[in-house]
């Protein structure tokens, strides 16, 4: 564990840098609030305002943080004796400003009024299954990002200056050391599980599931988790996300009257992403130390929730009897049975947001090959349908037959998110890694979980991840909390050992 400086008292710089980046915030989190509102509230017609607004918040938050005072302030606190916890707020400002102020503010601005207008766009093509009707403006956010990463480094991979907006403190080669971890073991596991004798009880929650009483059902579970309603809310988006602050953390699901889990998991997911940004201290509001890490960490928290606890045996012992309340059509389902198909492995999802543990990543693999390609001009955005498809058939050995179940199911592209996907990976990983120092800390998670128990696991998440906002960077954050570097080990692990039990497999 490192040694932490003992607190100095702030030089005046450092308040007004403070002062100024607190501003800053105000102005995104507002504009993440009309985000909110443009997926969940806003009428169908509302995108023409909205557009306007968003460009508006994203060019006067650009402008306040590329201001000659903060490069000044940031000059005058290099050469300052700063405690750690100063030291690394001016390290993120820094990060942040000499990324932005290489960018024209015009450009800003049309990236955020295109995203805008993509939404809509992206909507609409998928509502009616047609990709042509979203590839011109896929095609001009393609052009735009290619643009923005050009300003910030031109001698450098356009992608990895776009994969840093998501993933600042690792590496793209590390990541990619990582997923091709990940890829090698799974790949050869899936083919094993397909070829596996073993039959799941993967048809125990077939049925109709009323979307109200679903949304019954997924309320429950977050009471059961410890969400706190005094500073969240729970509703329907296309896409389900979470968004907010630490006094404000929203999240959304999505439900489909045949497929009670998908909400339950999706619900859940969000959930995880919600408490990392309740957990952060509400005192650094404002500050890069009340704003989460990186989205790697974000995921990790989401994903540690969805599967280290909401697919364990442990939770469906305690969470079935909610669940056969709700719809008692699935009285006679055993714990263990539910548990099965929690985990089962599909042979044909084409959902990446509805896939299995397992053939989720291929899911990240094939965007995140199409993205480099996108970026690096080795594949036109007309191309994308029949690319996608093919990939899939190639990884996944199942080909789309619409647009909607293919390269429209995901919002990112609409925002001009490139190089977000990589950082679900990297968060399952991760959450093994931080779930196994839990259980090392605080004893049998599994015992408190079938307790409805969290609080030990909610307080070393917090204590150890949460509390820290973006004090350190990513690999030093894992390795305070685990004491050991940021590996894959813990993850492939983990889902040998569970998917080994489940399909009796020889690799096991």
């Amino acid at each position: 564990m490192s040694t932490e400086t003992p607190a100095t008292e702030a030089p005046d710089a450092y308040h007004d840098l403070l002062e100024k980046i607190q501003r800053i915030s105000n102005v995104q989190n507002a504009a993440g609030v009309l985000g909110w509102d443009q997926q969940v509230m806003m009428p169908d017609e509302g995108t023409p305002a909205r557009s306007k607004q968003l460009s508006a918040l994203s060019a006067i938050s650009h402008d306040l943080l590329v201001d000659d005072d903060i490069g000044d302030l940031l000059d005058e606190l290099e050469a300052t004796d700063l405690d750690d916890e100063q030291a690394a707020v001016v390290r993120e400002v820094r990060r942040g400003y000499e990324r932005e102020v290489r960018v024209p503010t015009d450009l800003v601005e049309e990236i955020s009024s295109t995203s805008s207008e993509a939404l809509p766009a992206w909507k609409e093509a998928k509502a009616e299954d047609d990709f042509s009707k979203f590839a011109p403006t896929l095609e001009k956010l393609v052009e735009l990002k290619k643009q923005y990463a050009e300003h910030i480094d031109p001698d450098r991979d356009p992608y990895e200056v776009l994969f840093e907006d998501f993933e600042p403190c690792l590496s793209l080669s590390q990541a990619e050391e990582i997923l091709d971890e990940v890829k090698a073991t799974l790949v050869p596991m899936i083919d094993e599980i397909r070829e596996s004798d073993v039959d799941l009880a993967v048809d125990a929650f077939e049925g109709t599931f009323p979307e109200d009483e679903q949304d019954e059902l997924v309320r429950d579970a977050l009471d059961v988790l410890g969400y706190p309603w005094e500073r969240g809310r729970l509703d329907v988006a296309p896409h389900p996300f979470s968004t907010g602050t630490m006094f404000d953390a929203r999240v959304t699901t999505r439900f489909d009257e045949s497929d009670p889990l998908g909400a339950l998991f999706s619900t859940v997911h969000e959930f995880g992403h919600a408490t990392y940004t309740l957990g952060l201290p509400d005192e650094q509001y404002g500050t890069p130390l009340g704003q989460s890490r990186d989205l790697s960490v974000h995921e990790s928290q989401s994903r540690l929730w969805e599967n280290h606890v909401g697919r364990s045996k442990a939770f469906w012992d305690l969470f079935l009897p909610t669940f056969t309340d709700h719809f008692p059509e699935t009285e006679g389902v055993s714990a263990q049975q539910a548990y099965e198909a929690a985990n089962q492995v599909y042979e044909d999802n084409f959902i990446r947001v509805e896939a299995d543990e397992l053939t989720y990543h291929l899911h990240i693999v094939i965007r995140f090959e199409i993205e480099r390609e996108l970026i690096s001009g080795d594949l036109d955005v007309a191309d994308v349908p029949e690319t996608w498809n093919d990939k899939y058939e190639e990884y996944l050995g199942i080909r789309p037959e619409t647009d909607t179940e293919g390269c429209l199911q995901d919002i990112h592209w609409s925002y001009g998110n490139f190089g977000y996907f990589p950082t679900y990976s990297l968060g399952s990983v991760m959450a093994a890694q931080l779930y196994a120092a839990a259980e090392e800390d605080v004893g049998d998670l599994d015992g408190q979980i079938r307790e409805g128990d969290f609080d030990a696991l909610h307080e070393w998440l917090t204590e150890n991840i949460h509390r820290h906002g973006q004090r350190y960077e990513t690999n030093e954050l894992v390795k305070q909390a685990t004491g050991e570097d940021f590996t894959a080990d813990y993850f492939l692990d983990y889902v040998t050992e569970k998917y080994g039990a489940l399909y009796d497999l020889d690799s096991a």
